[in-house]
C-alpha cells in the first residue's frame, strides 16, 4: 500500500477531469497521465497488483502527488500532451522523430515566388505543410512550374520600381521559365490568378486548373492557334497524370486526416495520412517508445494530438480504428466499409510497413533490441512465466516404423544453435509408435542434461498434437520437471497449440512473430531429423532391389515403401496398383525389371 501522506492526497483527490503528476522524493516529475476521474484514476496505481514491472517500480518511486483540474476528457488530453513535451518524464511514452520538416512557402510580396524551406518565419507568407520527404516537395513544385510560369529572382517588384524601369529581364524569361513581371510584360491579376491556383494544386484540388486549362485550349483550337493548343494539351496532360497517380479515394472525401496504429510489447506505430479532394497530400509514421503498459487507444489519443498540432492541421474530421476523444469540433468517425475503411486500411498497412523497415534496421544496428522484443513478445503472446531465450523442439521420423529416429534442435535467443542440435535412434520402441517414441527421447534428453548439470530450456515445443504431448509429459513426470519447463505441442493441420491439462486450444495470428518462430523451429525440427533418417535408411535401402532401377529414385522407393511395405509386396503389386501410386512411366519400368 501507499505511504501515509500519499494514501492522503489521493484521499483529497477531486472526481473531475484533469491531469495528475507524480513525482519522487527529489521532486523530480516522473509521470504525467490524463484521467475523466482524477481520485479514481490515482487510487487505481495503489490498488491494483500491475503485471508490468515498470508499473510496479513506478508506484514504489511515488511521493507525491500533484494535479490540474480541467473542463473535459479533451482539455485533460491536450494539457497532457503538452506537459509530456514540456518536461519529457522518465515514465511517460517517447515520441520519436524532433526534426524539421520542409515547406512550400507563398511569399508575402507583390509577384509572389513560390520554393521550399524548413524556416517558418510569422511574416505573414502563407506555408504550406510540414511534409515529411523533401521529394514530395520537389515533384509537387517541378508539377507546379512546368504548369505555371513564376519568377525567381528575389527583387522588390514594387509598382513604381517596373514603371521605372530600375529590373530587366533576366535568361529565366528567354528560356519560358519567367514571363518577366520585372518589366510589365506579366500582370499582376494574371499572376495572381496562377497562384490563387497553386494553392489549390497544393491543398489536392485540381479541378479549378484542370477547367481553365481546358477552356484555353479550345480557344487556342477556335482561333487556330494550334500550337499553342497542343502546349496546353501538354500541361493537362502533366495535370491529370499527377491526379490519378496521387488519387486514391473517392475525390469526395476532403480535408480529413487518418489515423491508424500497430504495437507490439515495447513500441506503439501511429501512421497519419492527410486527404484533400481523395489525393493523400501527407503521410507520415510516428514511432512511440512505451514506458509503462500503455494501451492502443491512450496511445492514439496522444499521437492524434500531437501529429496535429505538429502539422498544423485544421481538418474538422478524422478516421480512426476504434472511438476516442478529440479536441472540440472534430468529428471522430470509425469507417466499417467503402472508401472511407479503404483509406484507413491503407494508413494500417503504411503503419504496418514502416513496422517492418524499423524491424530490419533493429536487427543491423541494434540487434540485442530487436531479440529483447521477439522475446518479450514470445512471453506474452504464449503465457509463459519468463522469456523463452531457450526453446526445444522435437520431431520423429521413420516410414511405417522402419529406421525410426528423432531430432531435437534448439534456438538460443530467438535463432538456431546448430553445436546443440541432437539425433537420436530409436531404442526402446518397437515398429511405428510416435507416442512412445517421442516419450523415450524426450526422457533420454533431459535425464542426461539433468545429470550433466546443463542448463534446461525455458521451453519446450513437441511436433504433434494432444498425443505426442501427453508422451512427452510422462517422461517430464519421471524426471520431476513438469512444471519447471513450460511445454506446448503444435498441430500441423491448423497451428493449433495445445498446452497441458488444456483442452482447448492455442490460435496465434497467422502473422504473429511468435508463430513464425515455432514454425521455424518446427520446420528445422523436421529438416534435421529427416537428413539424418535419410542418411540412415541410405545405408540399408540404396543398395536395395528396387534403387537399382535406372529411372528410379530415392524418393520414389520412400513412396512405394509408404504404400506397399516392403520390397517382395512391390515385386508382387500389379501394374494398376504400381501406377497409381508412382505413374504409368515408372511403374513400367518397375513391372519389366522384375520380369527380366
Amino acid at each position: 500500500m501507499a505511504e501515509a501522506s500519499v494514501t492522503l492526497q489521493i484521499s483529497t483527490l477531486p472526481e473531475a477531469p484533469g491531469v495528475y503528476q507524480y513525482y519522487d522524493k527529489d521532486g523530480k516529475l516522473l509521470y504525467v497521465g490524463k484521467a475523466i476521474n482524477l481520485k479514481k484514476r490515482v487510487k487505481s496505481y495503489f490498488t491494483k497488483q500491475h503485471d508490468n514491472a515498470r508499473t510496479r517500480l513506478l508506484v514504489k518511486r511515488i511521493k507525491n502527488i500533484k494535479h490540474i483540474v480541467v473542463e473535459t476528457e479533451t482539455d485533460a488530453l491536450l494539457l497532457e500532451n503538452n506537459l509530456i513535451k514540456k518536461y519529457q518524464p522518465k515514465y511517460n511514452v517517447m515520441l520519436k522523430d524532433d526534426k524539421s520538416y520542409p515547406w512550400i512557402c507563398i511569399k508575402n510580396e507583390r509577384f509572389p515566388r513560390v520554393f521550399p524551406t524548413r524556416r517558418f518565419i510569422k511574416d505573414g507568407s502563407e506555408y504550406y505543410g510540414p511534409y515529411t520527404s523533401m521529394k514530395t516537395v520537389h515533384t509537387l513544385l517541378d508539377l507546379i512550374k512546368g504548369l505555371y510560369p513564376l519568377r525567381t529572382c528575389n527583387y522588390d517588384l514594387a509598382e513604381e520600381k517596373i514603371k521605372g524601369g530600375k529590373y530587366k529581364v533576366c535568361l529565366e524569361y528567354h528560356l519560358g521559365n519567367c514571363l518577366g513581371p520585372c518589366e510589365g510584360k506579366y500582370t499582376e491579376s494574371v499572376y495572381n490568378e496562377n497562384i490563387e491556383a497553386i494553392r489549390n494544386i497544393i491543398k489536392g484540388n485540381f479541378k479549378d486548373s484542370l477547367t481553365g486549362f481546358k477552356k484555353q485550349m479550345k480557344q487556342f483550337a477556335q482561333d487556330l492557334q494550334f500550337e499553342d493548343a497542343q502546349r496546353i494539351k501538354e500541361k493537362i496532360d502533366v495535370l491529370e497524370n499527377y491526379q490519378s497517380k496521387s488519387t486514391v479515394v473517392n475525390p469526395k472525401i476532403n480535408n480529413v486526416d487518418v489515423f491508424s496504429i500497430i504495437s507490439d510489447e515495447s513500441y506503439g506505430y501511429v501512421n497519419f495520412l492527410q486527404v484533400s479532394f481523395g489525393a493523400i497530400i501527407r503521410s507520415h509514421t510516428l514511432e512511440i517508445k512505451k514506458k509503462l503498459d500503455e494501451s492502443d487507444k491512450e496511445l492514439l489519443q496522444l499521437a492524434v494530438i500531437e501529429l496535429r498540432q505538429r502539422f498544423n492541421s485544421q481538418s474538422k474530421e478524422i478516421y480512426v480504428p476504434f472511438p476516442i476523444s478529440a479536441e472540440e469540433g472534430v468529428k471522430v468517425h470509425v469507417p466499417k466499409v467503402g472508401d472511407k475503411k479503404h483509406i484507413l486500411d491503407l494508413s494500417t498497412r503504411n503503419a504496418k510497413y514502416y513496422r517492418m523497415e524499423r524491424f530490419k534496421q533493429a536487427k543491423i544496428v541494434d540487434p540485442d533490441r530487436h531479440t529483447n522484443r521477439i522475446m518479450a513478445q514470445m512471453k506474452k503472446d504464449l503465457r509463459l512465466s519468463e522469456e523463452p531465450r531457450h526453446i526445444e523442439c522435437f520431431d520423429n521420423s521413420n516410414i511405417q516404423g522402419s529406421h525410426p529416429v528423432a531430432a531435437c534442435v534448439v534456438f538460443k535467443n530467438g535463432k538456431p544453435s546448430k553445436k546443440d542440435y541432437r539425433k537420436f535412434n530409436i531404442k526402446t520402441v518397437e515398429g511405428p509408435d510416435d507416442f512412445a517414441s517421442m516419450e523415450e527421447v524426450v526422457y533420454r534428453r533431459y535425464k542426461r542434461l539433468k545429470e550433466e548439470e546443463q542448463p534446461l530450456p525455458q521451453l519446450i515445443i513437441i511436433d504433434g498434437g494432444k498425443g505426442q504431448l501427453s508422451s512427452a509429459l510422462k517422461s517430464l513426470d519421471k524426471l520431476e520437471l513438469r512444471g519447471e519447463i513450460a511445454i506446448v505441442g503444435i498441430a500441423k493441420r491448423l497451428e493449433e497449440l495445445f498446452y497441458p491439462d488444456d483442452p482447448i486450444p492455442l490460435y496465434l495470428d497467422k502473422k504473429s512473430e511468435t508463430l513464425k518462430i515455432i514454425q521455424q523451429l518446427r520446420n528445422e525440427a523436421h529438416r534435421f531429423g529427416i537428413t539424418f533418417h535419410r542418411d540412415k535408411r541410405s545405408k540399408d535401402a540404396l543398395n536395395t532391389a528396387l534403387e537399382t532401377i535406372p529411372g528410379i529414385g530415392e524418393k520414389t522407393v520412400i513412396e512405394l515403401l509408404k504404400q506397399f511395405k516392403s520390397t517382395k509386396r512391390i515385386k508382387e503389386a500389379s501394374f494398376d496398383e504400381l501406377a497409381n501410386v508412382i505413374g504409368t512411366s515408372r511403374a513400367k519400368k518397375i513391372i519389366t525389371h522384375f520380369q527380366k
